[in-house]
């Protein structure tokens, strides 16, 4: 019984301090996760900054630790494939749905040194300072159409999922 109080008290109070996911112009997120896709794992991080009520742009790398052994007849992926830079814009459209301030979702494309892409994300902040987020991202076009094996890293559908930050 105690667990159960002490887990409402950990839940509302939780609600109740919560951050605002959003804020708008020269609001900083920044975010730190696991990056998940089809042959590697790996770890990625960024930042956004906020334009105005509803935009920003941003910044995000990812970088696969552990790839697929043996894929063509490569033993192991060079770090050029195992690398992503992108640069983003997003759309946050938390205060135009009506969702709860400390919630975001942001749908946004970008620009990487591997392909011109899309990507989907939400945010939530439990407190000022902390929260986590998930989101997954695709290409558009590819730079490379014939894209095979490694060089398909960081360039095909990842999920990502981990911590956000308010810098603000």
């Amino acid at each position: 019984m105690k667990k159960i109080i002490a887990g409402l008290l950990l839940a509302i109070s939780s609600v109740a301090y919560s951050q605002e996911a959003f804020t708008g112009a020269n609001d900083i997120r920044a975010y730190v996760g696991a990056n998940i896709q089809s042959k590697g794992t790996g770890v990625t991080a960024g930042a956004d900054y906020g334009l105005g009520r509803s935009f920003s742009v941003g910044l995000q790398m990812s970088y696969l630790l552990g790839t697929k052994h043996n894929v063509n007849g490569v033993e192991k992926a060079p770090v050029g494939d195992r690398f992503d830079l992108r640069g983003r814009f997003n759309a946050n459209l938390g205060g135009v749905m009506n969702l709860p301030e400390q919630l975001d979702v942001y749908p946004g494309l970008s620009l990487s040194l591997k392909n011109f892409g899309g990507h989907i994300g939400a945010r939530y902040f439990f407190n000022k300072g902390f929260g986590v987020f998930s989101e997954i991202t695709f290409p558009i076009a590819r730079y490379k159409t014939s894209a095979a094996g490694y060089e398909r890293l960081n360039n095909q559908f990842t999920f990502q999922i981990g911590a956000a930050f308010d810098l603000n």
